[in-house]
């Protein structure tokens, strides 16, 4: 039996492509089945840096936007840089034109974004920022590199190899009913291509933060994903290889306790550094301008059929419901077994009450 979800609810399921194929060809086969079309976009992301003195690498990736016939967004299909292990790193580029755009700070990327159209090849992606700042691309190899008139680089369009054409992130956009049935239409034609769970794959749900800026509500969401952490990924099978998960800060752990306000909780958030990379993603409560007004639950497993998304949302659901109620949210048994089982009483109860 499938459950049914009744929050508003965006979705971000990590898939791989076959060898041979790549998420490209999932976008057109999508399309197609909905008398829609391709629209190709940018992906921004962040990696380590191997260059000493810079910390990170900006980049934007391809990815590609599939709309209905009426032009409602059905999903957007991205790269995801922690999916790893099943690719082939000696793989060079595949034909099609597979690139990246890589800069070393956030408003370039931005800048970037806007002025080079994801739909162009390496060759000429950077044409017309190169016009925006007055000088000409430079080609060192395949690198094609834009550099101010001072000779300082801004941006660098490289050819993608080691297969990553093959990851394929699907993000959907908010939906407010027939979650399952929404879900499958997009994971069906996945399998039929072939398209499998990777190593590292995780589900996000991104639900609706407005009801949590109530700080007791905040507060338990904050008591569920530290104290019941471990019960947590066991019920909901968290994938030991997903990466980019961590408990949530002690700090904002202690401002939790108590009758907590939600500005002791945003400055606790904001002494941590608080970012999105924990089990549960609360920066879009604290921020002055969120980007997207969610709160994003990261610690579901991989999955490509909307049966196991589905429940597994379902759970998560339900003690978010739990979190909702002003009543503080109990400490979990000692016991691991019995957390559990506490943990599955707690979604029970609730389920109960709601008839």
């Amino acid at each position: 039996m499938t459950a049914t979800l009744h929050r508003r609810t965006g979705f971000e399921i990590e898939l791989l492509a076959p060898q041979g194929l790549s998420r490209r060809r999932l976008a057109r086969e999508l399309a197609t089945r909905c008398g829609g079309e391709v629209r190709p976009v940018w992906h921004h992301d962040s990696e380590p840096s191997l260059v000493p003195g810079l910390g990170r690498f900006l980049h934007l990736t391809q990815g590609f936007e599939v709309r209905r016939a009426g032009g409602d967004v059905l999903c957007t299909l991205v790269d995801d840089i922690t999916l790893l292990a099943d690719l082939d790193p000696r793989m060079p580029p595949p034909p099609g034109g597979w690139f990246r755009v890589l800069t070393d700070d956030l408003r370039l990327l931005n800048l970037l974004a806007r002025h080079c159209d994801p739909a162009s090849d390496l060759a000429h992606v950077l044409d017309t920022p190169a016009e925006l700042w007055g000088v000409e691309v430079r080609r060192h190899g395949d690198i094609h590199e834009l550099a101010d008139v001072s000779g300082k680089s801004i941006a660098l369009a490289a050819p993608q190899g080691a297969e990553r054409e093959r990851p394929c992130e699907i993000v959907t956009p908010p939906l407010a009913a027939d979650h399952h049935a929404r879900l499958e239409e997009l994971l069906a034609p996945a399998r039929e291509l072939g398209f499998t769970i990777p190593h590292e794959a995780a589900v996000h749900l991104h639900v609706d933060g407005a009801p949590f800026r109530d700080p007791r509500t905040l507060a338990n969401v904050v008591r569920l994903f530290a104290y019941w952490r471990e019960p947590l990924r066991a019920v909901l099978q968290t994938n030991p290889a997903c990466t980019r998960l961590a408990p949530l800060p002690p700090g904002l752990v202690e401002a939790a306790d108590g009758v907590p306000s939600f500005e002791r909780l945003r400055a606790a958030a904001a002494e941590a550094e608080l970012t999105k990379f924990f089990d549960v993603n609360l920066t879009q409560l604290f921020a002055e301008t969120p980007v997207r007004d969610t709160v994003e639950v990261r610690i579901l497993p991989g999955a490509i059929t909307a049966d196991d998304v589905v429940n597994r949302a379902a759970v998560v659901e339900l003690l978010l419901d739990r979190c909702e109620d002003p009543a503080p949210l109990p400490l979990p048994p000692a016991d691991p077994a019995e957390a559990v089982g506490a943990l599955l009483e707690l979604a029970a109860m609730v389920m109960a009450r709601q008839g």
